[in-house]
């Protein structure tokens, strides 16, 4: 099972959080602020934080801007999984993914599941990687971006939780560009 290693120093990640919202404005972005709250609370840094609108392009570049910068490692975005016309967040990660962290989404499932029932059939979370940053797409409830933390991402982005986490592998996430 899981547990802390109290051997291994805490390893701070460089975190940005996107809101994907045709409405909110910082003052009421809930969602971003939870995880802002939680990824601070754990040691971790916020890089930067921004709302966009719910359209594919503007995601995808922003989430490129942020994977090119050399001071982000990860990517938060909430809001835009579900399944209406609007909700282009999960394609926008898509784009820009060279591997999909299939499991995420699927642990994300059974968290949600066992909170809300059969209602998790309707988001769309998703986590991958591209040029040597994590990206997650979450659901833009604050609950969800609780949930999300608290089960998955706040484990899996500290150094000393084992077996594994996603930091110990982050210097190894874009070795294929370093190979002569």
């Amino acid at each position: 099972m899981s547990r802390i290693d109290p051997e291994r120093d805490f390893i701070p990640a460089r975190i940005a959080v996107l809101t994907v919202s045709d409405t909110r404005t910082p003052e009421d972005d809930r969602s971003g602020a939870a995880l802002v709250e939680r990824l601070e609370a754990a040691g971790h840094t916020l890089a930067e934080r921004r709302i966009l609108p719910d359209a594919r392009a503007g995601i995808a570049e922003q989430l490129r801007r942020w994977i090119a910068a050399p001071e982000v490692d990860v990517v938060i975005t909430t809001g835009g999984t579900g399944l209406t016309g609007r909700d282009v967040t999960v394609e926008a990660h898509r784009d820009v993914y060279e591997k999909e962290i299939e499991a995420f989404g699927t642990i994300f499932a059974l968290v949600s599941w066992q909170k809300i029932g059969t209602s998790a059939v309707q988001s769309r979370a998703t986590g991958g990687v591209a040029g040597g940053t994590y990206l997650f797409a979450l659901p833009g409830s604050p609950s969800a971006c609780r949930d999300a933390w608290d089960e998955i991402l706040g484990p899996q982005l500290d150094y000393r939780h084992r077996p594994c986490n996603f930091v110990e592998i982050l210097p190894r996430l874009d070795e294929h560009r370093r190979r002569k």
